[in-house]
């Protein structure tokens, strides 16, 4: 036997009840590498177990995390989650049913033919995958989303669904209520509910926190329903939450296989056998291709279409969780992976040449899927088909990184049926909890993400006091520093600056610009 196949024996892991298999041999770690990294691994598995016992993993905001429970309600800490989750996905069930069926039916028409979906972060990357990897012409309603606060995204959506906004649910999501572009698309979204003559509460839906801005404004508006988001799941782990499941459950998805799916792989990645844990080799292999620092990035592959919006989700995922800049002491440590990746074999015309011949600063990780299509497939050659021509590909690009030094690993399921979907979610939530662990950070924490809020708050305040300075004298040109010493805040000229040139290139904002020689001396006033 070569030595390339005993070592894709010796490290090949094989989970044949989840339909999944994990090669690491195109990794470089040596023999020694797991017994060094053994205490570790036990470390990180104890604390797992502490995690899906209830313990508080978010201390600053004195939260547990409990996304593993969405799978199976008997883990949860006491029977009161328990029953919430069991009562909740029962909810979801009854009411896609029921929407399907036509008994609850928008005003004057028949049935639901399409459902709008607004979230932001995991409140959309996680339905907008499942909604990518699962759909298809047989569709019960076909999904839609608002998953940013840009206003062209907005209205290319709603041209899109054009007149069948009649006919189309809204879901809007937000564990708050309060996250502002959420909000904003809900109004865009009332807003072109109003001017079509349509009554928006009866179209309308909310997935959000008991006692929110969002579930009073749906109590109060009449809604057609509400479903829970708990303060013990992370919007980027939330997609086997009501979160997911509702979008998936409207579009005819289903959603026990995922949730089955999502529950074996958790039991296989409980697995205290560090070799036989499909989710600990993840993150031991994370931690040996990047020294538990980070030095390389992570590109995912997947060849399969449907997987195309993979990698989008494994970003927030991974990067949200794991770029900290603290440890679990204190100490400065910034920590992080980033992840980018494409699709197979559109990869192999756009950057595999640089993966095989740039700068070696990377792990590539495959993903493939070995039923190609449910059916009978074309030959395009005599015993050739279009998947045998994928398969290849992924195949030979394999060994064209391993042939200059480049280092990957492989993950292959069966199928991407409900199941197989839901494994690839649990089998990454669980590597990254691991991952964070073992590297002593705390992976359901975001305190970056709050800071950029913040800042923008404090932007839109400033845009605020400049639009008032302006309006003091109407008709009067300023330059960008003349405004920000009279808004009070002349240390913040470029940015009144880039706010001024942003509302004169929108005429509906009553701001003109005269262009200065050199554009930062332009000169502005309100109309």
């Amino acid at each position: 036997m070569s030595s390339n196949w005993e070592r894709y024996q010796k490290y090949l892991c094989d989970c044949p009840k989840a339909g999944l298999l994990i090669d690491i041999s195109g990794m470089g770690f040596g023999d020694g590498f797991f017994a060094a990294m053994e205490p570790a691994a036990q470390a990180a598995f104890s604390a797992m177990a502490a995690l899906e016992g209830g313990a508080i993993a978010n201390p600053d905001e004195n939260r547990m995390v409990g996304h593993y429970w969405l799978r199976n309600p008997a883990l949860a800490p006491d029977s009161g989650i328990s029953a919430e989750i069991e009562f909740s996905v029962r909810a979801i069930k009854e009411f896609s049913a029921a929407i399907h069926s036509g008994e609850i039916a928008p005003p004057a028409r028949r049935v639901f033919t399409r459902v709008l979906v607004i979230g932001i972060g995991g409140s959309a990357l996680g339905p907008q995958f499942v909604a990518d990897a699962l759909g298809g012409s047989s569709d019960r309603l076909k999904p839609y989303f608002f998953d940013n606060t840009d206003p062209d995204g907005i209205d290319k959506v709603l041209a899109e669904i054009g007149p069948g906004l009649a006919e189309t649910l809204v879901v809007v999501i937000s564990k708050s209520g309060g996250t502002k572009e959420t909000r904003n698309g809900m109004l865009e979204a009332q807003a072109a509910f109003k001017a079509a003559g349509l009554d928006f509460p009866k179209q309308a839906v909310a997935v959000t926190g008991a006692g929110s801005e969002l579930d009073k404004a749906a109590v109060a508006g009449g809604w057609l329903a509400r479903f829970p988001m708990w303060d013990w799941v992370g919007g980027r782990t939330s997609v086997t939450s009501a979160v997911g499941l509702l979008p998936a459950a409207l579009q005819g998805i289903d959603i026990d296989a995922l949730l089955k799916g999502a529950q074996v792989c958790d039991e296989l990645t409980r697995r205290g056998e560090t070799r036989n844990n499909p989710a600990a080799l993840l993150a031991l292999m994370w931690h040996y291709a990047t020294n538990g620092r980070g030095e390389k990035d992570m590109v995912v592959l997947p060849y399969k279409d449907r997987l195309l919006l993979f990698s989008r989700y494994l970003q927030q995922l991974i990067m949200e969780s794991i770029g900290k800049e603290l440890d679990l002491n204190g100490s400065v440590v910034n920590q992080g992976i980033s992840v980018y990746g494409n699709k197979g074999s559109t990869d192999q015309h756009a950057y595999v040449q640089q993966l095989r011949e740039g700068v070696n600063n990377f792990f590539v990780t495959f993903i493939e899927v070995l039923r190609d299509r449910e059916g009978k497939s074309l030959e395009v050659e005599p015993g050739v088909t279009s998947g045998d021509y994928l398969a290849g590909f992924l195949q030979g690009t394999r060994k064209a990184l391993a042939g200059n030094g480049r280092e990957s690993l492989t993950i292959t399921i069966e199928r991407l049926d409900a199941a197989g979907v839901g494994t690839l979610i649990a089998l990454y939530e669980r590597a990254v909890g691991l991952y964070a662990f073992i590297v002593g950070i705390n992976a359901y924490h975001q305190p970056g993400v709050e800071a950029g809020k913040k800042a923008a708050t404090a932007v839109l305040a400033l845009q605020e006091r400049v639009m008032t300075a302006l309006h003091s004298q109407p008709g009067v040109h300023h330059t960008a520093q003349e405004i920000a010493e009279a808004a009070g805040e002349p240390g913040e000229t470029e940015t009144v600056f880039r706010i001024l040139f942003r509302l004169a290139m929108n005429p509906d904002r009553g701001v003109q610009m005269e262009r200065g020689a050199n554009i930062s001396l332009s000169r502005f006033k309100c109309t």
